[in-house]
């Protein structure tokens, strides 16, 4: 299937009952209970791990996310494997990702302020692609720029006031 071909629901579907199968076995080789939850958001299937024990719960987040990112990357893996096909899958843990994306809104959000206080671009601490891609969301809507700048793991975001059409006629002038 070439890449731009979007997927059926029945593809997608399909991916995440293979994801939560297995995530179910590695739940079992640790001993964990849980609830798995499937579905499909903007065209992705998603798994979502729910725990019954927040001790455990923790375990699977990790810090900063790192555990659910493996646990999405390996989960992805084993559906290419079956599937023979790349998968967007996403995998949550208790919420983490919904969390994140709120805070990572909630710093967007903070960034634009200041901007707004100091006429002056702002940068971000370094964040991976998906973080960046949540602040560029917000950013947009809320009617500023941003441009991602440096080289990974250490790319960062920088939040800036659109030019006026006046400021983008003198830069062309000057190229």
């Amino acid at each position: 299937m070439a890449q731009d071909e979007e997927k059926t629901i029945d593809q997608l579907n399909e991916e995440a009952d293979i994801a939560a199968d297995y995530l179910e076995g590695l739940l079992d080789i640790v001993d964990y209970e849980g609830d798995i939850e499937m579905g499909v958001r903007n065209n992705r299937p998603t798994v979502q791990i729910v725990a019954d024990d927040d001790t455990d719960i923790k375990h699977l987040i990790g810090r900063n996310g790192e555990v659910v990112d493996a646990l999405q990357q390996l989960t992805r893996l084993a559906v290419q494997q079956k599937t023979g096909e790349r998968s967007h899958l996403i995998v949550d843990v208790d919420g983490y990702l919904k969390r994140k994306r709120q805070r990572l809104h909630d710093i967007a959000l903070d960034a634009i302020d200041e901007v707004h206080e100091t006429g002056e671009p702002v940068d971000l601490k370094p964040m991976n692609s998906f973080e960046r891609k949540i602040v560029h969301d917000v950013v947009r809507e809320e009617g500023m720029k941003s441009r991602s700048h440096g080289e990974e793991p250490h790319r960062y975001v920088t939040v800036y006031f659109k030019a006026s059409v006046a400021e983008e006629t003198e830069d062309e002038d000057e190229a």
